[in-house]
């Protein structure tokens, strides 16, 4: 297995990203290929400092460009064909040769990684357009929720595959038998929501291959109700985003207040408050795969850390052990999903 991860991508690269490739050197099978796409003597460096140089398992692509966090996808994939996002989503295209990777990972610029993804990789068969599944934390345990940013604008058909494609990963790799699939909406009743949500109320109410459980406002991500949960891109994003911010934000409000009350009590509880704030950080789910791509794509979080990168090339290894891409394609390989937008 030949794993690939864009160093250059990232609010914290490439050091922290650098750092995880070289940290999850250990986790590698005697088969497997750690394939470093950016800066090469940044990687060489590093890789000395590691006392890994000339390691038998790691190869180097060299590049001589980086997209930034904020430039447009087209235009920066257009400009910077000899970016590491470009080169990294090259390798997990079958025209790669000799070169191609089963697992392309990058935690830079989410746009075009999307879309370079979807230019060398393409799509699975019978897939209309990707999707980004991510793995969100809850006291319930955990939630799938697809799309988080790839697709902001998608028509039902979409959102129909995203429930089959999350169920699948859901399954497979999170570990959720059964997944209760359910649509985000603003209310329960079935007169709420726009024309998007009810048209994929239909179509999913309509197909007995999924455990369809109906609408799900923002607070029932969380309360254990659904354990996948689908919505379009642009509002999945902010789901994330603010789930994020929000959970961030009452760790710190909390240990704060216990400080100012109780120094003592603060002593007592910090290792409790670690804990929980453990299970409920992203950094230990490491990459979100994009669902429907033609190979193994992960897209990290942009400010992920050198733990991230360990954590996401171990679900690589495991999505690609469980063969999650051939089980979607069996998913969607039926009449009930219109089959006339492959291209939309």
């Amino acid at each position: 297995m030949r794993i690939a991860v864009d160093v250059m991508g990232g609010d914290h690269a490439p050091a922290a990203v650098l750092t995880g490739c070289l940290d999850a050197v250990p986790i590698l099978g005697d088969d497997h290929t750690l394939v470093l796409v950016g800066d090469e003597q940044v990687i060489r460096q590093g890789m000395e400092q590691a006392g890994l140089a000339d390691h038998p398992q790691i190869e180097i692509v060299p590049t001589t460009q980086v997209i930034d966090m904020g430039e447009g996808p087209v235009a920066a994939l257009r400009s910077k064909p000899d970016s590491s996002i470009v080169r990294l989503m090259a390798l997990g295209g079958r025209k790669a040769g000799d070169q191609y990777c089963d697992v392309v990972i990058s935690a830079g610029n989410t746009g075009a990684c999307v879309a370079a993804a979807q230019m060398s990789m393409r799509r699975l068969a019978g897939v209309h357009r990707p999707g980004i599944a991510v793995t969100m934390p809850t006291f319930h345990g955990p939630v799938v929720v697809c799309d988080v940013g790839a697709n902001p604008e998608p028509r039902p058909t979409h959102l129909h595959q995203y429930a089959r494609m999350a169920a699948v990963y859901a399954e497979q790799i999170i570990g959720i038998d059964k997944p209760r699939v359910a649509l985000l909406s603003i209310g329960g009743e079935e007169t709420k929501g726009n024309i998007l949500v009810k048209e994929t109320h239909q179509l999913l109410k309509d197909d007995g291959t999924v455990n369809y459980i109906g609408y799900v406002e923002g607070r029932d991500i969380f309360n254990g109700k659904a354990t996948v949960v689908i919505t379009e891109g642009f509002t999945g994003n902010v789901v994330l985003k603010l789930a994020e911010g929000l959970a961030a934000g009452l760790f710190k409000t909390i240990a704060s207040e216990i400080a100012e009350t109780d120094p003592e009590m603060a002593m007592k509880f910090g290792p409790v408050v670690k804990n929980i704030y453990r299970k409920h950080d992203y950094h230990e789910f490491g990459g979100a795969p994009l669902l429907g791509a033609n190979g193994t794509c992960l897209i990290m979080h942009g400010s992920s850390e050198s733990r991230t990168v360990v954590a996401a090339i171990r679900s690589a290894i495991s999505y690609i052990e469980h063969r999650v891409n051939d089980r979607i394609i069996d998913a969607l390989d039926d009449t009930s999903i219109p089959q006339t937008e492959g291209a939309a």
